[in-house]
């Protein structure tokens, strides 16, 4: 009988494990902590993540999103994110045929002249299982990130996107 428990309680403490990772949506602030939308990061197919992003109350033009290495965003700077998140080291252009490394979406996104853009992304090079090395959520989270300008894709390492004008925690869902 306590074989039977010990092996019924060694299966459940399995099951997270083998659980699909779960997305999530975060909120992204201004320097000055006005709402400047959300970002959700959820699973897709063949393993990949989705991203989408619904911006507001940011300068019209076009700007790099980057996810950074840090769960912090702490005004003005948002320095405390730290560089962007790029758990394999590549670099802009030269490792990666796209230009983009880690951290980087694949395109800028346009924000139109009433301060909202949106856009949809689907990467491989991201993941949401928080034992993964690429994962968002792996050593206590990332941070989303939306910059003055737009990433020239080839500038190493930021991509020449200027300040950081609005960002997001990134953490795992509870």
């Amino acid at each position: 009988m306590r074989l039977t428990a010990a092996a019924l309680a060694v299966s459940l403490l399995t099951v997270p494990a083998l659980a699909k990772p779960k997305g999530v949506t975060v909120p992204l602030k201004t320097s000055t902590g006005q709402d400047a939308g959300t970002a959700s990061f959820s699973p897709a197919k063949g393993n990949k993540v989705a991203i989408k992003l619904n911006l507001k109350n940011l300068p019209a033009g076009e700007h790099a999103v980057h996810v950074h290495e840090h769960a912090a965003c702490d005004a003005p700077d948002f320095k405390t994110a730290g560089g962007h998140f790029n758990p394999a080291d590549k670099k802009h252009g030269t490792e990666n045929p796209m230009g983009h490394h880690n951290g980087d979406l694949p395109q800028n996104v346009t924000v139109a002249a009433n301060g909202t853009g949106s856009a949809a992304f689907t990467v491989d090079y991201l993941s949401l299982d928080p034992s993964a090395t690429d994962s968002i959520f792996a050593n206590g989270g990332t941070s989303i990130m939306v910059h003055e300008k737009a990433d020239d894709m080839k500038t190493d390492p930021t991509g020449n996107a200027g300040g950081r004008i609005a960002c997001g925690v990134i953490t795992a869902p509870k």
